[in-house]
C-alpha cells in the first residue's frame, strides 16, 4: 500500500463492522450546510449506551485515526469513496431497527445513495426509525 488512501481502502474493506442488533445509528451531513444531523446522532448515542454508528465500530475508528473524517459541505469523491465501502459492509451487516439522523439527506449523500437502498435490501433490518423502511424510504422516491 503506498498512500494513505490505499491503507483507508484495506480497511474499509476488512475491518470489523458489526453491531448488535437494532444498534445502529446513521446521520447524513454530505452536501449539507451544517453538522445539525451528526450532532443529533452524537446526542442520541449519548444516551443510548447500545447505540453505535461506523464511527464507533473498528472499521470506522481506524478511519477516523486516519484523519478520514468527510464533514458538512461537498467532501472529496475519494473520502465519499472510501466511506462508501465501510458503509455498505455496516449495512449488510446491520439487522433490526436502524436510527437514522438525515433530515433534507441529500440525493447524492452516503445516506441516500448507498445505506438507503441497502437497508432496503437488508432482509434483516426492518423498520428505519421505526418506521417500516419502505415507508420510510419513499420520502427519497426509493422502493
Amino acid at each position: 500500500m503506498n498512500n494513505k488512501l490505499d491503507i483507508a481502502r484495506h480497511i474499509a474493506e476488512t475491518a470489523d463492522v458489526t453491531t448488535p442488533e437494532d444498534s445502529v445509528v446513521l446521520y447524513s451531513i454530505s452536501y449539507l450546510p451544517s453538522t445539525e444531523n451528526k450532532q443529533q446522532a452524537h446526542a442520541y448515542i449519548r444516551t443510548h449506551p447500545s447505540a453505535m454508528m461506523l464511527d464507533d465500530t473498528d472499521c470506522g475508528k481506524q478511519l477516523m485515526a486516519l484523519g478520514l473524517e468527510t464533514g458538512s459541505g461537498t467532501p472529496p469523491e475519494e473520502l465519499m469513496q472510501i466511506w462508501a465501502i465501510a458503509s455498505r459492509r455496516f449495512i449488510m451487516a446491520a439487522s433490526g431497527n436502524v436510527t437514522a439522523f438525515v433530515k433534507n439527506a441529500d440525493l447524492r449523500s452516503t445516506f441516500v445513495s448507498v445505506e438507503l437502498p441497502l437497508i432496503l435490501q437488508n432482509p434483516r433490518i426492518e423498520h428505519i426509525n421505526g418506521i417500516d423502511k419502505y415507508i420510510f424510504a419513499q420520502q427519497w422516491h426509493c422502493k
